[in-house]
């Protein structure tokens, strides 16, 4: 059984409603400080915020960049990313674009994940490429894993949380399948207890993006 310090670790503490407020994401700073999550997962403008509210504590503050369609351009994804490392990201998690991975445009999804990573890299934060496999076929989300397999950004994402469907444990395991070692597995999307959650990361989840977060621990430690 994974120790409760490390499965909260796990845990990417999520707020991506449109409507949240200041004092909600103030909340979502003091859960994920008080629980020992990895990061709180937010849209980009409340960076600068959480930022703020988090300044004496280990928890990262992620950006999602291009959040939740993939349908900006490269540049301006860049230009997001950079704006988020201005405002004291410590990590991103960015869409790409599903259009131009289903027109089969491999080449495109490769110099998007290439200029992201790179923008990354130069601020000193980590990187996560979210595919959204409820559009895609198996073959479509395993090229998208060997494009990462060969860029190196830290993880490849199942989902924004946002579309048709979650993360499942089928995709977990397909995509580390073909990631390997080289590249970590973020699951996100309809992970709302501890049983989904301890299946994500036996099928090689190493986060979580959930707003359960609470609850899943909180189960954890009854069950302990």
């Amino acid at each position: 059984m994974i120790e409760l310090k490390e499965l909260a670790n796990m845990v990417d503490h999520t707020l991506l409603r449109a409507d949240a407020t200041k004092e909600e994401f103030q909340r979502l700073c003091q859960e994920a400080d008080d629980y020992g999550f990895k990061m709180v997962a937010i849209n980009s403008y409340p960076v600068a915020i959480c930022r703020e509210f988090l300044k004496n504590s280990k928890v990262h503050v992620g950006a999602a960049i291009g959040f939740p369609l993939g349908q900006t351009t490269i540049e301006t994804k860049v230009f997001e990313v950079e704006d988020a490392i201005k405002n004291g990201a410590d990590e991103i998690d960015y869409v790409i674009n599903i259009g131009q991975l289903k027109d089969g445009n491999l080449a495109y999804i490769r110099e998007e994940m290439k200029a992201i990573v790179n923008a990354s890299r130069e601020g000193g934060i980590i990187s996560k490429v979210i595919l959204e496999n409820c559009y895609l076929t198996d073959d479509e989300k395993m090229a998208v894993c060997q494009i990462a397999k060969e860029v190196k950004p830290d993880f490849v994402k199942t989902s924004t949380g946002f579309g048709t469907g979650g993360a499942t444990i089928a995709d977990v395991q397909l995509m580390k399948k073909v990631v390997g070692n080289d590249v970590k597995v973020k699951a996100a999307g309809g992970i709302r207890d501890l049983n989904t959650a301890l299946k994500m990361i036996e099928a090689g989840a190493e986060r979580l993006g959930t707003s359960s977060g609470i609850k899943i621990i909180e189960e954890y430690q009854r069950e302990g």
